[in-house]
């Protein structure tokens, strides 16, 4: 389980564009943030955020205004991924690799993305295997926190905070169904079976009680 955030590095989130496309070096805008408050990530290593948001980490952080690393990237006009719809083939790799939950469509179905919840983060654009999705600037003449707004930064926190939560309850989920099969057939391994002999059935009880004991601990159960 992680540990709860700092105040300084829950400021810093706060102060982040929530874009969420780790150009920054780490998973996420908030994993960002606690680098910064512990001093172990520089303050100029956001390119949505840009000379803006250097300025408004220097002053939470005491530190000096920096250039923005280019190995970062660089600041520029928001952007809009486009999904071409002759292309796209259905395979629902972007919709997975969106961090906000911007993409729909279905297996099989042409996807879209939902242009005023894009946050330009260009995650989507390597997980295409048809290479169907391009980027176009969607604040021409406007980059950093001149092309973003507060409020956006806050509904784009939300919309990631909720698909972060939604898919580890999917995997609980996920996991409490395939111990509770595999809790079931332990009951009864040699009726459930093709292993037969009792010392080949004793290796493959001791195997599935071994994956369950780490599944719970997986899950934070008690021993």
């Amino acid at each position: 389980m992680s540990r709860p955030p700092s105040p300084l590095a829950q400021r810093l989130n706060d102060a982040l564009p929530q874009t969420q496309c780790t150009r920054c070096g780490y998973p996420d805008c908030r994993a960002y943030a606690q680098a910064m408050a512990e001093e172990a990530a520089p303050i100029n290593q956001c390119p949505p955020g840009g000379a803006e948001g250097i300025v408004r980490l220097a002053a939470l952080t005491g530190r000096a205004v920096i250039p923005l690393n280019p190995a970062n990237g660089t600041e520029g006009p928001r952007q809009l991924a486009v999904i071409d719809e002759n292309w796209c083939i259905g395979c629902t790799l972007c919709i997975k690799a969106c961090p906000v939950d911007c993409i729909v469509g279905a297996p099989k179905v042409m996807h879209t993305v939902i242009e005023d919840e894009c946050t330009g983060c260009e995650l989507c654009i390597p997980a295409c295997p048809v290479d169907c999705i391009s980027l176009r600037p969607s604040t021409p003449g406007l980059t950093g926190w001149a092309a973003w707004s507060r409020a956006q930064a806050e509904e784009s926190r939300a919309r990631y905070e909720f698909r972060r939560d939604r898919l580890a309850r999917d995997k609980r989920e996920q996991d409490e169904r395939l111990a509770t099969r595999a809790a079931a057939k332990l009951r009864d391994l040699a009726a459930h079976s093709a292993i037969e002999g009792p010392d080949a059935l004793s290796q493959k009880s001791a195997a599935v009680q071994a994956a369950l004991a780490r599944a719970r601990k997986a899950r934070g159960d008690p021993a």
